[in-house]
C-alpha cells in the first residue's frame, strides 16, 4: 500500500510539472499582445506591420492547442499597433487567422482582441489580468508586437494602485523591432512632428515604468534566414514547409495556408518560436523539430 502511495505521489509530481520548461515557467498564465495590421497607417514611413504573425499567430496557437493548455492562455490581443485605423477596406487577415484559430481548436472567443477595432475592451482586459498577479500566479507576457500597446496597460496598472503585480509579469522577448519600435514620435519614421503626448515607448520605456519590477527575457532571434533547416524563417523557401500544406490534419494545412499569405512569399512565423521556447525549452527550434510536434495533427 505504501508503494502504490509513493508511485500515485509521484505520478502527481510529474503530472503537476508537465509543461515546466523555458525561463521557470511552470504551468503558468499566458497573456499575448501581437502587431499584424494591413489596414495602411499613413501617418507612418511603414503603413503596415510586418506579415510574419499573419502566420506565427495560427502556429503559436497550435502549439497552445496541441499541449492541451487552452486554459492558460487569458489574453491574446492583434492588431496592436496603437493610433492605427480599423480595418475597413484591408483585408483583416489577423482577425482571419485568430478565428480559424478558435474554430479549429476549440479556443475561448472571449479571450481574444482586436485592438484597432476596439481599442479600450482589449487595453482593459489586458490590465486585469496583469493586476491579478501575484508570486503564485505570475503572467507570462509573450512580446508579439511594438510596446505602446503594453506600455499603457502598465500606466493604467500602476495608476489603479496594483504596481506590485508588476513584479511578478515576466516579458518574454525574441526582436529588437518589437522592443524598440515607434509608430509614434521616431523622427527617422513620422511623416510629420508628433506631438509630445502622443508619441509612444519602448520596452525599456515600459520597465522603467514599473521601477524595473517586471522581469524580461530575450531568448535569441528567432529568424534564421541563412539556413532553411533552422528556426522559424526561411524566406522564399518553401520546401522546408511542404509536409504541411496535405497534412492529414486539416488544421495543420490551414496554417501552411495562412503562411502563404505572406505577400512576399516567405515562410516566416518567427514570432511562434517564443511558444516554444516558453512551453517546450527550446529556442533552437526548426522546420523538422515542429514537424515532429505536429505528429499526426493538433486535436485528434
Amino acid at each position: 500500500m505504501k508503494i502504490l502511495s509513493t508511485l500515485l505521489s509521484l505520478l502527481l509530481l510529474l503530472t503537476t510539472h508537465t509543461f515546466a520548461a523555458g525561463w521557470g515557467y511552470d504551468n503558468n498564465r499566458i497573456a499575448i499582445s501581437a502587431d499584424g495590421n494591413n489596414q495602411p497607417d499613413n501617418h507612418h514611413f511603414w503603413p503596415r506591420a510586418d506579415p510574419d504573425d499573419w502566420g506565427a499567430t495560427p502556429a503559436t496557437l497550435a502549439i497552445i492547442a496541441k499541449l492541451k493548455m487552452h486554459k492558460n492562455l487569458v489574453h491574446y490581443s492583434y492588431n496592436n499597433f496603437i493610433d492605427a485605423p480599423e480595418h475597413t477596406t484591408a483585408i483583416n487577415e489577423m482577425a482571419i487567422g485568430v478565428q480559424g484559430a478558435i474554430n479549429y481548436w476549440n479556443f475561448d472567443n472571449k479571450k481574444f482582441f482586436d485592438v484597432s477595432a476596439d481599442y479600450k475592451k482589449a487595453l482593459a482586459h489586458l490590465i486585469q489580468v496583469i493586476e491579478v498577479s501575484t508570486h503564485k500566479d505570475p503572467l507570462y507576457f509573450v512580446h508579439m508586437g511594438p510596446s505602446e500597446f503594453f506600455y499603457r496597460a502598465v500606466k493604467a496598472v500602476i495608476a489603479n494602485g496594483k504596481i506590485d503585480s508588476l513584479s511578478h509579469v515576466y516579458v518574454l522577448s525574441h526582436s529588437g523591432y518589437n522592443d524598440n519600435h515607434l509608430r509614434r514620435g521616431d523622427p527617422k519614421f513620422d511623416k510629420k512632428p508628433v506631438p509630445e503626448q502622443q508619441k509612444h515607448h519602448t520596452l525599456t520605456d515600459v520597465i522603467e515604468l514599473s521601477g524595473k519590477r517586471i522581469n524580461y527575457h530575450r531568448i535569441k532571434d528567432q529568424n534564421a534566414e541563412w539556413d532553411v533547416n533552422l528556426l522559424w524563417n526561411s524566406k522564399q523557401d518553401w520546401s522546408v514547409w511542404q509536409w504541411m500544406k496535405n497534412h492529414s490534419d486539416p488544421s495543420v494545412a490551414w496554417i501552411y495556408e495562412r503562411m502563404k499569405r505572406h505577400p512576399d512569399n516567405k515562410a516566416d512565423i518567427s514570432d511562434a518560436g517564443m511558444l516554444y521556447f516558453l512551453l517546450l525549452g527550446d529556442e533552437n527550434a526548426s522546420p523538422q523539430k515542429f514537424k515532429k510536434f505536429i505528429g499526426q495533427g493538433i486535436m485528434p
